[in-house]
Protein backbone atom coordinates (compact mmCIF):
# COMPACT_ATOMS: atom_id res chain seq x y z
CA UNK A 1 0.00 0.00 0.00
CA UNK A 2 1.43 3.32 -0.72
CA UNK A 3 1.97 6.24 1.82
CA UNK A 4 -0.84 8.06 2.86
CA UNK A 5 -1.36 11.54 1.12
CA UNK A 6 -1.04 14.06 4.04
CA UNK A 7 -3.84 15.78 2.29
CA UNK A 8 -6.01 12.54 2.98
CA UNK A 9 -9.27 11.87 4.47
CA UNK A 10 -8.66 9.67 7.53
CA UNK A 11 -10.27 6.67 8.39
CA UNK A 12 -11.09 4.97 12.28
CA UNK A 13 -7.94 3.44 13.15
CA UNK A 14 -9.93 0.48 16.03
CA UNK A 15 -13.75 0.44 15.94
CA UNK A 16 -15.30 0.20 19.41
CA UNK A 17 -17.69 -2.72 20.72
CA UNK A 18 -21.35 -2.17 20.46
CA UNK A 19 -23.62 0.71 19.39
CA UNK A 20 -25.94 0.64 17.42
CA UNK A 21 -27.74 1.75 13.81
CA UNK A 22 -30.47 4.61 14.17
CA UNK A 23 -32.61 6.82 12.14
CA UNK A 24 -30.69 10.23 11.62
CA UNK A 25 -33.80 12.66 11.08
CA UNK A 26 -32.09 15.33 10.64
CA UNK A 27 -35.01 17.16 9.56
CA UNK A 28 -33.03 20.42 10.46
CA UNK A 29 -29.85 19.97 8.63
CA UNK A 30 -30.34 22.58 5.32
CA UNK A 31 -32.03 24.97 8.04
CA UNK A 32 -29.82 28.26 8.11
CA UNK A 33 -29.25 29.19 12.01
CA UNK A 34 -32.04 32.06 13.06
CA UNK A 35 -31.06 33.91 15.96
CA UNK A 36 -33.77 34.49 18.12
CA UNK A 37 -34.41 37.89 19.44
CA UNK A 38 -34.31 38.33 23.28
CA UNK A 39 -36.71 37.42 25.00
CA UNK A 40 -39.10 39.35 27.58
CA UNK A 41 -37.40 37.57 30.91
CA UNK A 42 -34.59 35.30 30.98
CA UNK A 43 -33.73 33.02 34.06
CA UNK A 44 -30.49 31.82 34.47
CA UNK A 45 -29.75 29.20 37.30
CA UNK A 46 -26.66 29.22 39.19
CA UNK A 47 -25.75 25.12 37.84
CA UNK A 48 -25.42 24.88 34.44
CA UNK A 49 -21.88 22.93 34.70
CA UNK A 50 -21.39 19.64 36.00
CA UNK A 51 -19.41 20.72 39.20
CA UNK A 52 -19.96 23.29 42.11
CA UNK A 53 -22.90 26.08 41.82
CA UNK A 54 -22.05 29.97 41.26
CA UNK A 55 -23.09 32.65 43.91
CA UNK A 56 -25.43 35.18 42.56
CA UNK A 57 -22.68 38.31 42.63
CA UNK A 58 -26.22 40.71 42.01
CA UNK A 59 -29.28 41.62 43.68
CA UNK A 60 -33.16 42.32 43.00
CA UNK A 61 -33.18 45.63 41.69
CA UNK A 62 -30.12 45.61 40.28
CA UNK A 63 -29.54 46.88 36.71
CA UNK A 64 -27.49 44.09 34.51
CA UNK A 65 -26.20 44.59 30.88
CA UNK A 66 -24.99 41.78 28.40
CA UNK A 67 -22.05 39.93 29.44
CA UNK A 68 -21.61 41.15 33.01
CA UNK A 69 -20.88 38.31 35.83
CA UNK A 70 -24.56 37.50 37.96
CA UNK A 71 -22.78 34.82 39.36
CA UNK A 72 -19.47 33.06 40.05
CA UNK A 73 -17.88 30.46 42.71
CA UNK A 74 -14.33 30.25 44.19
CA UNK A 75 -14.53 26.39 43.55
CA UNK A 76 -12.44 24.56 41.39
CA UNK A 77 -15.13 22.90 38.99
CA UNK A 78 -16.93 26.00 38.45
CA UNK A 79 -17.16 28.87 35.40
CA UNK A 80 -19.02 31.88 35.97
CA UNK A 81 -22.49 32.65 34.85
CA UNK A 82 -23.02 35.74 32.60
CA UNK A 83 -26.57 37.99 32.00
CA UNK A 84 -27.64 37.03 28.83
CA UNK A 85 -29.65 40.26 28.15
CA UNK A 86 -29.17 43.62 29.80
CA UNK A 87 -32.74 44.33 32.17
CA UNK A 88 -33.14 44.36 35.93
CA UNK A 89 -33.06 41.76 38.03
CA UNK A 90 -36.45 40.70 38.77
CA UNK A 91 -35.60 38.09 41.47
CA UNK A 92 -33.02 35.58 43.12
CA UNK A 93 -34.82 32.52 43.87
CA UNK A 94 -34.62 28.87 43.57
CA UNK A 95 -36.13 27.53 40.36
CA UNK A 96 -36.59 24.22 38.53
CA UNK A 97 -34.77 23.10 35.83
CA UNK A 98 -35.28 20.33 33.27
CA UNK A 99 -34.12 17.06 35.13
CA UNK A 100 -36.17 18.09 37.76
CA UNK A 101 -33.71 19.48 40.25
CA UNK A 102 -34.04 23.01 41.82
CA UNK A 103 -30.96 25.24 41.78
CA UNK A 104 -31.15 29.25 42.77
CA UNK A 105 -31.43 31.44 39.78
CA UNK A 106 -31.37 35.16 38.35
CA UNK A 107 -34.20 36.20 36.66
CA UNK A 108 -33.62 39.39 34.25
CA UNK A 109 -36.61 41.59 32.98
CA UNK A 110 -35.18 43.30 29.84
CA UNK A 111 -35.46 46.38 28.60
CA UNK A 112 -35.60 45.30 25.21
CA UNK A 113 -31.56 47.41 24.44
CA UNK A 114 -28.91 44.53 24.71
CA UNK A 115 -26.59 46.45 26.19
CA UNK A 116 -23.30 45.21 26.35
CA UNK A 117 -21.44 45.19 29.70
CA UNK A 118 -18.55 48.34 29.15
CA UNK A 119 -16.13 46.16 30.68
CA UNK A 120 -15.98 43.41 27.54
CA UNK A 121 -12.51 43.41 25.76
CA UNK A 122 -10.77 40.71 23.84
CA UNK A 123 -8.21 38.70 26.30
CA UNK A 124 -4.57 39.37 26.15
CA UNK A 125 -3.43 35.60 25.16
CA UNK A 126 -0.03 34.97 25.01
CA UNK A 127 0.39 31.36 26.62
CA UNK A 128 -1.68 28.09 27.66
CA UNK A 129 -2.02 29.49 30.89
CA UNK A 130 -3.92 32.70 29.41
CA UNK A 131 -5.49 30.81 27.68
CA UNK A 132 -6.99 28.57 30.56
CA UNK A 133 -7.79 32.12 32.29
CA UNK A 134 -9.13 33.15 29.52
CA UNK A 135 -11.87 30.31 28.81
CA UNK A 136 -12.82 29.81 32.28
CA UNK A 137 -13.86 33.94 32.29
CA UNK A 138 -15.81 33.30 29.28
CA UNK A 139 -17.75 31.03 31.15
CA UNK A 140 -17.54 28.05 28.52
CA UNK A 141 -18.74 24.20 29.38
CA UNK A 142 -18.68 21.36 26.45
CA UNK A 143 -21.66 22.51 24.24
CA UNK A 144 -21.74 18.95 23.06
CA UNK A 145 -24.19 18.31 25.82
CA UNK A 146 -22.09 17.19 28.85
CA UNK A 147 -21.51 20.30 30.56
CA UNK A 148 -17.80 19.81 31.63
CA UNK A 149 -15.99 23.41 32.36
CA UNK A 150 -14.01 23.59 29.21
CA UNK A 151 -10.88 25.34 30.99
CA UNK A 152 -10.53 22.11 33.21
CA UNK A 153 -10.25 19.91 29.83
CA UNK A 154 -7.25 22.69 29.07
CA UNK A 155 -5.78 22.61 32.29
CA UNK A 156 -3.36 18.90 32.23
CA UNK A 157 -0.68 18.31 34.99
CA UNK A 158 2.53 18.23 33.44
CA UNK A 159 2.75 14.46 34.30
CA UNK A 160 0.13 13.90 31.50
CA UNK A 161 1.86 15.02 28.15
CA UNK A 162 -0.87 15.49 25.85
CA UNK A 163 0.06 15.13 22.29
CA UNK A 164 -3.44 14.83 20.48
CA UNK A 165 -6.52 17.15 20.24
CA UNK A 166 -9.74 15.54 19.15
CA UNK A 167 -12.40 17.83 17.53
CA UNK A 168 -15.80 16.38 17.88
CA UNK A 169 -18.05 17.12 14.95
CA UNK A 170 -20.05 13.42 14.85
CA UNK A 171 -23.38 14.34 16.00
CA UNK A 172 -24.55 10.87 16.56
CA UNK A 173 -27.68 11.93 17.77
CA UNK A 174 -30.79 11.81 15.87
CA UNK A 175 -32.58 15.06 15.04
CA UNK A 176 -29.93 17.22 16.28
CA UNK A 177 -27.65 19.64 13.89
CA UNK A 178 -26.15 22.32 15.57
CA UNK A 179 -22.77 21.01 15.18
CA UNK A 180 -23.52 20.19 11.35
CA UNK A 181 -24.63 24.38 11.29
CA UNK A 182 -21.50 25.49 13.10
CA UNK A 183 -19.45 23.39 10.06
CA UNK A 184 -21.41 24.90 7.82
CA UNK A 185 -21.60 28.77 8.90
CA UNK A 186 -18.74 29.40 10.95
CA UNK A 187 -16.03 27.54 9.48
CA UNK A 188 -13.42 30.52 9.81
CA UNK A 189 -14.25 30.38 13.50
CA UNK A 190 -13.46 26.98 13.90
CA UNK A 191 -9.81 27.25 11.98
CA UNK A 192 -8.92 29.94 14.26
CA UNK A 193 -9.68 27.78 17.30
CA UNK A 194 -8.32 25.14 16.45
CA UNK A 195 -4.83 26.65 15.07
CA UNK A 196 -4.69 28.92 17.73
CA UNK A 197 -5.09 25.78 19.99
CA UNK A 198 -2.08 23.85 18.16
CA UNK A 199 0.33 26.83 18.58
CA UNK A 200 -0.34 27.30 22.23
CA UNK A 201 0.09 23.23 23.23
CA UNK A 202 2.02 22.19 20.28
CA UNK A 203 -0.25 19.08 19.66
CA UNK A 204 1.83 16.95 17.59
CA UNK A 205 -1.58 16.20 15.89
CA UNK A 206 -5.38 17.37 15.54
CA UNK A 207 -8.20 15.42 14.12
CA UNK A 208 -11.04 16.81 13.37
CA UNK A 209 -14.00 13.93 13.21
CA UNK A 210 -16.99 13.61 11.67
CA UNK A 211 -19.52 10.86 10.75
CA UNK A 212 -19.46 10.06 7.02
CA UNK A 213 -23.08 10.99 6.87
CA UNK A 214 -22.60 14.73 6.84
CA UNK A 215 -20.63 15.23 3.22
CA UNK A 216 -20.99 19.23 3.27
CA UNK A 217 -19.68 19.28 6.52
CA UNK A 218 -16.56 16.93 5.62
CA UNK A 219 -16.19 19.21 2.51
CA UNK A 220 -15.67 22.34 4.63
CA UNK A 221 -14.11 20.59 7.19
CA UNK A 222 -11.25 19.27 5.07
CA UNK A 223 -10.75 23.03 3.68
CA UNK A 224 -9.74 23.85 7.67
CA UNK A 225 -7.55 20.33 7.25
CA UNK A 226 -5.97 21.28 4.40
CA UNK A 227 -4.66 24.86 5.33
CA UNK A 228 -0.54 25.15 5.09
CA UNK A 229 -0.61 21.71 4.33
CA UNK A 230 2.79 21.79 2.70
CA UNK A 231 3.84 23.77 5.84
CA UNK A 232 3.72 20.62 7.96
CA UNK A 233 1.04 21.53 9.70
CA UNK A 234 -0.58 19.20 12.11
CA UNK A 235 -4.16 18.89 11.52
CA UNK A 236 -6.20 16.10 9.76
CA UNK A 237 -9.89 15.23 8.83
CA UNK A 238 -10.97 12.10 9.91
CA UNK A 239 -14.62 10.22 8.36
CA UNK A 240 -16.09 8.19 10.84
CA UNK A 241 -18.62 5.54 10.27
CA UNK A 242 -22.17 6.94 10.81
CA UNK A 243 -23.06 4.61 14.41
CA UNK A 244 -24.10 5.75 17.49
CA UNK A 245 -22.75 6.82 19.90
CA UNK A 246 -19.86 7.54 17.82
CA UNK A 247 -19.55 10.91 19.66
CA UNK A 248 -19.56 9.65 22.78
CA UNK A 249 -15.53 11.43 24.07
CA UNK A 250 -14.31 7.90 25.15
CA UNK A 251 -15.53 6.92 21.84
CA UNK A 252 -14.25 9.31 19.81
CA UNK A 253 -10.51 8.68 21.41
CA UNK A 254 -10.82 4.95 20.56
CA UNK A 255 -12.03 5.99 17.09
CA UNK A 256 -9.31 8.45 16.24
CA UNK A 257 -6.32 6.89 18.05
CA UNK A 258 -7.00 3.88 19.03
CA UNK A 259 -6.06 4.72 22.48
CA UNK A 260 -8.51 3.23 25.09
CA UNK A 261 -9.84 5.50 27.88
CA UNK A 262 -9.27 3.77 31.45
CA UNK A 263 -12.53 2.92 33.35
CA UNK A 264 -13.04 6.00 35.30
CA UNK A 265 -10.56 7.69 33.52
CA UNK A 266 -10.06 10.74 31.51
CA UNK A 267 -9.05 11.50 27.48
CA UNK A 268 -6.50 13.30 29.04
CA UNK A 269 -4.63 9.66 30.54
CA UNK A 270 -4.17 8.75 27.10
CA UNK A 271 -2.56 11.91 25.69
CA UNK A 272 -6.15 13.07 24.83
CA UNK A 273 -8.08 16.19 24.59
CA UNK A 274 -11.48 16.54 23.11
CA UNK A 275 -13.67 19.52 22.29
CA UNK A 276 -16.53 19.74 20.78
CA UNK A 277 -16.65 21.82 17.28
CA UNK A 278 -19.03 24.24 18.79
CA UNK A 279 -16.12 24.66 21.24
CA UNK A 280 -13.88 25.36 19.49
CA UNK A 281 -15.66 27.79 17.21
CA UNK A 282 -16.69 29.47 20.20
CA UNK A 283 -13.01 30.15 21.62
CA UNK A 284 -12.32 31.97 18.54
CA UNK A 285 -15.19 34.30 18.99
CA UNK A 286 -14.62 35.09 22.26
CA UNK A 287 -11.00 35.42 21.89
CA UNK A 288 -11.79 38.27 19.22
CA UNK A 289 -14.65 39.93 20.84
CA UNK A 290 -14.13 39.23 24.84
CA UNK A 291 -18.28 38.16 24.68
CA UNK A 292 -18.55 35.32 26.68
CA UNK A 293 -21.13 32.57 26.40
CA UNK A 294 -24.36 34.41 26.54
CA UNK A 295 -26.37 32.22 23.69
CA UNK A 296 -26.15 28.67 21.91
CA UNK A 297 -28.04 27.70 19.18
CA UNK A 298 -30.64 24.83 19.59
CA UNK A 299 -32.31 22.81 17.55
CA UNK A 300 -36.20 22.43 17.69
CA UNK A 301 -37.22 19.92 16.10
CA UNK A 302 -39.99 16.84 16.55
CA UNK A 303 -43.54 16.36 14.45
CA UNK A 304 -45.27 18.75 16.66
CA UNK A 305 -42.89 21.63 16.54
CA UNK A 306 -45.24 23.63 13.39
CA UNK A 307 -41.75 25.48 12.46
CA UNK A 308 -38.48 23.24 12.63
CA UNK A 309 -35.61 25.48 13.15
CA UNK A 310 -31.78 25.67 14.26
CA UNK A 311 -32.44 29.02 16.90
CA UNK A 312 -29.60 31.05 17.90
CA UNK A 313 -31.33 31.98 21.41
CA UNK A 314 -29.86 33.78 24.86
CA UNK A 315 -29.02 31.16 27.48
CA UNK A 316 -31.62 31.09 30.36
CA UNK A 317 -34.89 31.54 27.60
CA UNK A 318 -37.31 29.79 28.76
CA UNK A 319 -38.90 26.59 26.48
CA UNK A 320 -42.14 27.89 26.41
CA UNK A 321 -40.73 30.95 24.50
CA UNK A 322 -38.79 29.16 21.88
CA UNK A 323 -41.62 26.85 21.17
CA UNK A 324 -43.77 29.96 20.29
CA UNK A 325 -41.26 31.51 18.28
CA UNK A 326 -41.06 28.41 16.23
CA UNK A 327 -44.89 28.68 15.96
CA UNK A 328 -46.11 26.74 18.54
CA UNK A 329 -47.68 23.10 18.17
CA UNK A 330 -49.58 21.79 15.11
CA UNK A 331 -50.50 18.59 17.51
CA UNK A 332 -50.45 18.28 20.85
CA UNK A 333 -46.93 16.43 22.23
CA UNK A 334 -46.92 13.33 23.96
CA UNK A 335 -43.32 13.25 24.84
CA UNK A 336 -40.66 16.80 25.27
CA UNK A 337 -37.15 16.37 25.46
CA UNK A 338 -34.40 19.30 26.12
CA UNK A 339 -31.93 17.35 24.46
CA UNK A 340 -31.82 14.57 22.25
CA UNK A 341 -33.71 10.99 21.86
CA UNK A 342 -31.41 9.21 22.96
CA UNK A 343 -29.52 10.77 26.09
CA UNK A 344 -32.27 13.73 26.52
CA UNK A 345 -34.14 14.62 29.80
CA UNK A 346 -38.17 14.13 29.69
CA UNK A 347 -39.90 17.71 30.63
CA UNK A 348 -43.48 18.87 31.57
CA UNK A 349 -42.95 21.94 32.07
CA UNK A 350 -42.19 24.18 29.22
CA UNK A 351 -41.58 27.04 32.30
CA UNK A 352 -37.70 25.55 32.71
CA UNK A 353 -34.77 27.96 31.11
CA UNK A 354 -32.35 26.63 28.47
CA UNK A 355 -29.22 26.02 29.91
CA UNK A 356 -25.70 26.09 27.92
CA UNK A 357 -25.74 22.62 27.83
CA UNK A 358 -28.64 22.15 26.25
CA UNK A 359 -28.39 21.95 22.07
CA UNK A 360 -31.95 20.52 21.29
CA UNK A 361 -35.90 20.74 22.26
CA UNK A 362 -37.28 18.04 20.52
CA UNK A 363 -41.28 17.61 20.88
CA UNK A 364 -42.66 14.34 19.83
CA UNK A 365 -47.06 12.91 19.50
CA UNK A 366 -47.33 9.95 20.22
CA UNK A 367 -46.74 8.17 16.82
CA UNK A 368 -43.35 9.04 17.35
CA UNK A 369 -42.58 8.93 21.06
CA UNK A 370 -40.84 5.66 21.03
CA UNK A 371 -43.01 4.09 23.23
CA UNK A 372 -42.83 0.78 23.77
CA UNK A 373 -45.09 -1.66 25.83
CA UNK A 374 -42.67 -3.11 28.81
CA UNK A 375 -42.40 -7.16 29.14
CA UNK A 376 -40.52 -9.76 30.40
CA UNK A 377 -36.75 -9.65 30.00
CA UNK A 378 -36.07 -12.59 27.40
CA UNK A 379 -32.82 -12.72 28.03
CA UNK A 380 -31.61 -11.81 24.51
CA UNK A 381 -28.38 -10.49 24.93
CA UNK A 382 -29.51 -7.57 22.39
CA UNK A 383 -28.36 -4.93 25.52
CA UNK A 384 -25.15 -6.43 25.88
CA UNK A 385 -24.50 -6.24 22.53
CA UNK A 386 -25.22 -2.58 21.92
CA UNK A 387 -23.75 -0.91 24.95
CA UNK A 388 -20.07 0.39 23.81
CA UNK A 389 -18.81 -0.55 27.49
CA UNK A 390 -19.60 -4.16 27.55
CA UNK A 391 -21.65 -4.05 30.39
CA UNK A 392 -25.08 -6.74 31.39
CA UNK A 393 -27.49 -3.93 31.94
CA UNK A 394 -29.95 -6.49 32.96
CA UNK A 395 -27.68 -8.15 35.70
CA UNK A 396 -27.16 -4.28 36.53
CA UNK A 397 -31.24 -3.97 36.93
CA UNK A 398 -31.73 -6.73 39.23
CA UNK A 399 -28.92 -6.05 41.40
CA UNK A 400 -30.56 -2.32 41.74
CA UNK A 401 -33.47 -3.46 42.67
CA UNK A 402 -31.64 -5.67 45.46
CA UNK A 403 -29.80 -2.61 46.49
CA UNK A 404 -26.70 -4.85 46.39
CA UNK A 405 -23.80 -1.80 46.10
CA UNK A 406 -21.03 -4.07 46.27
CA UNK A 407 -22.26 -6.49 42.93
CA UNK A 408 -22.97 -2.72 41.30
CA UNK A 409 -19.64 -2.10 41.75
CA UNK A 410 -18.13 -5.54 40.70
CA UNK A 411 -20.39 -5.30 37.53
CA UNK A 412 -18.92 -1.74 36.36
CA UNK A 413 -21.98 0.35 36.69
CA UNK A 414 -19.95 3.29 37.02
CA UNK A 415 -18.20 3.36 33.80
CA UNK A 416 -22.12 3.71 32.31
CA UNK A 417 -22.38 6.46 30.08
CA UNK A 418 -25.84 6.49 29.89
CA UNK A 419 -25.92 6.13 25.96
CA UNK A 420 -29.27 4.40 25.40
CA UNK A 421 -28.12 1.82 23.40
CA UNK A 422 -29.21 -0.62 25.59
CA UNK A 423 -32.98 0.63 25.98
CA UNK A 424 -32.80 1.39 22.32
CA UNK A 425 -32.33 -2.58 21.08
CA UNK A 426 -34.51 -4.21 24.18
CA UNK A 427 -37.26 -6.10 22.27
CA UNK A 428 -38.97 -5.74 26.11
CA UNK A 429 -38.96 -1.96 26.14
CA UNK A 430 -37.11 -1.95 29.51
CA UNK A 431 -36.15 1.63 30.43
CA UNK A 432 -32.37 0.37 31.18
CA UNK A 433 -31.38 3.98 31.31
CA UNK A 434 -33.31 4.64 34.18
CA UNK A 435 -32.42 1.25 36.14
CA UNK A 436 -28.90 2.38 35.13
CA UNK A 437 -29.59 5.89 36.68
CA UNK A 438 -31.03 3.68 39.78
CA UNK A 439 -27.64 1.73 40.03
CA UNK A 440 -25.71 4.71 40.18
CA UNK A 441 -27.71 6.45 42.64
CA UNK A 442 -27.72 2.71 44.88
CA UNK A 443 -23.78 3.46 45.06
CA UNK A 444 -23.61 6.73 45.84
CA UNK A 445 -25.55 6.27 48.81
CA UNK A 446 -23.44 3.50 49.94
CA UNK A 447 -20.53 5.78 49.31
CA UNK A 448 -19.33 3.30 46.59
CA UNK A 449 -18.46 6.17 44.06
Amino acid sequence: MGKLRPDAILKAVSKGRGGIFVSHNKLTAENETVRMPDPERVVLPMLQHIGAPCTPTVKKGDSVAVGQVIGDSDKFLSVPIHASVSGTVESVSDVKLANGTTAPAVTIKSDGEMRLFEGLTPPVVNSKEDLIKAVRASGLVGLGGAGFPSFVKLTVSPEKPIDTLIVNAAECEPYITVDYRECIENSWNIMNGVYTLAELYGFKRVIIAVEDNKPQAIKILKGIADKDIDKGNVVRLMALKSRYPQGAEKMMVLSATGRKVPAGGLPSDVGCIVMNVGSVAFVARYLATGKPLISRTVTVSGDCIKNPMNLRVPIGTLMQDIVDFCGGFIKEPVKILSGGPMMGTAITDLGVPLLKSNNALLCFSKKNAGFKPESQCIHCGRCHNACPMGLMPTEIEKYAALKDAETLVSLGTAVCMECGSCAYSCPAGKPLVQHMRLAKSVMREAGKR
